[in-house]
């Protein structure tokens, strides 16, 4: 089990929300007007001119840093989203300053997939990978940090798993520095640390040293909600099952990170510094018979909070579906580094400062591996079309009404079946593909025989 880890390294702060702006003083009372001296009329004056109105941000009006904060396993239904428990005060205070995407998809379900995919900008079928369940990728894939560092951005990551530990995936390609907080070891099976103590501390160390002039991109991946899910006595008790100890996982979580942004905000670079709030993958609580995360793409699984607080970006909620594949673009176009790139996903930054988010599809993908499945998914508007193996199997679901998918619609709805089997074949069909390396078996059959580099 996880140790319980005792908060006292930094000054208790939290992502507050703006002011309210002090109650005007109550108008002066009515006086009598004096006796008028003379009828003549009094000189016309001219009125001063009118003062332009301010012209609306379309995008930064200068180069931003990131804070890219993702919450390891944490689902779509948090406090925000109208989860009726205060698992999130931090959190939920820096989205209502945020523009917010209320349908946001992780490409993946699990962490070995979904992360590179928002660091590569790619698929994770697109990138040279291994064939086993914690993947490696080799220096031939292209990691946007790359380019960021060549631009000469400070990039920094800080992590709370060994998996992630540095030199061992290959995803820490591009960063000046990347560290995993001290005292854990290597499990397969689970997560059995307690590390957002430690996470929030690191995470300021690093940024303490970073080269005063320079911009900065920092990833910080807090791990504790994932299970195994202990109960902090820092949070409220909201009982012994699975999600309760599990909704006591993301408030220890969210109180760190509100420490982590709490010292942001006493910086100077603060308010030149965008911040990106997401999750690798949600979590299973017995939906469609499963626990945990991985193994199937069903939206409790990849149905994810994505938030961007951005200086000048008006807050709002956009409901238009979009996927975690658009996080590397949207990076590159905040910090303004031009660099080419064969990255698949949009720029979501004229969206946040206003623009209307065209209707796109997302595009969901869990290769085959040691321990996966091949599943993929489409997601258009509120339809969703969940694919298994090699095209065998085709699912239709309407998320807007049966956001469990419950009701597989592929039967009953056979022209909007062809309609979104149409659309996957043209979408899916234009994705490169890569098949991974390693020479084990892979789940569903085959063995992985691709390219190493």
């Amino acid at each position: 089990m996880k140790r319980l880890a005792a908060l006292a390294l930094l000054v208790v702060g939290c992502a507050s929300r703006p002011q309210e702006p002090p109650p005007a003083p109550p108008a002066p009372p009515a006086r009598t007007a004096a006796p008028i001296a003379s009828a003549a009329p009094a000189p016309a004056v001219s009125a001063p001119p009118a003062a332009e109105e301010p012209k609306p941000l379309t995008r930064p009006e200068r180069p931003l840093n990131v804070l890219l904060i993702l919450v390891d396993s944490m689902r779509a239904d948090m406090p925000w989203a109208g989860y009726e428990r205060p698992i999130a005060p931090n959190l939920t205070a820096l989205e209502k300053e945020s523009v917010s995407y209320t349908h946001a998809y992780s490409t993946s379900s699990y962490t070995a997939k979904s992360v590179a995919s928002i660091l590569s900008g790619k698929y994770p079928s697109s990138l040279k990978r291994s064939g086993f369940f914690f993947t490696r990728y080799p220096e031939s894939n292209l990691f946007f940090a790359e380019l960021l560092q060549k631009a000469g951005v400070f990039t920094a990551a800080v992590h709370g798993h060994m998996y992630m530990r540095p030199g061992h995936n290959g995803m820490d390609q591009g960063f000046d520095d990347w560290e995993v907080v001290d005292g854990i070891s290597f499990d397969n099976t689970t997560d059995k640390f307690v590390t957002s103590d430690k996470m929030t501390p690191l995470a300021i160390k690093i940024l303490k040293k970073k080269p005063e002039n320079e911009r900065f991109f920092m990833y910080a991946h807090y791990m504790d909600p994932h299970d195994v899910y202990v109960k902090h006595p820092e949070s409220p008790d909201w009982g012994d099952k699975a999600r309760d100890r599990y909704d006591s996982e993301v408030f220890y979580a969210d109180l760190w990170i509100g420490k982590l942004l709490a010292w942001c905000k006493q910086q100077p670079w603060w308010g030149d510094t965008a911040v990106i709030v997401s999750a690798d993958h949600g979590e299973a609580f017995g939906e469609h018979k499963r626990y945990r995360h991985a193994f199937e793409l069903w939206d409790m699984l990849t149905h994810v909070p994505l938030f961007f607080y951005v200086p000048g970006a008006t807050p709002r909620h956009i409901d238009t579906p979009r996927g975690n594949i658009d996080i590397a673009k949207t990076v590159m176009d905040l910090m303004d580094v031009k660099a080419d790139n064969d990255f698949v996903g949009e720029s979501l930054v004229p969206e946040l400062f206003g623009a209307e988010p065209p209707p796109r599809p997302v595009l969901l993908d869990l290769p085959p591996d040691s321990n996966n499945p091949e599943r993929r998914a489409l997601i258009q508007g509120h339809d969703k079309l969940l694919v298994f193996g090699n095209d065998y199997r085709f699912d239709l679901y309407d998320l807007k009404r049966d956001p469990g998918e419950l009701s597989d619609l592929a039967k009953k709805e056979p022209e909007k079946l062809q309609e979104m089997k149409a659309l996957y074949e043209k979408v899916w069909g234009a994705v490169p593909k890569v098949k991974p390396y390693g020479g084990n078996k892979l789940q569903g059959g085959g063995v992985a025989n691709g390219p190493a580099n």
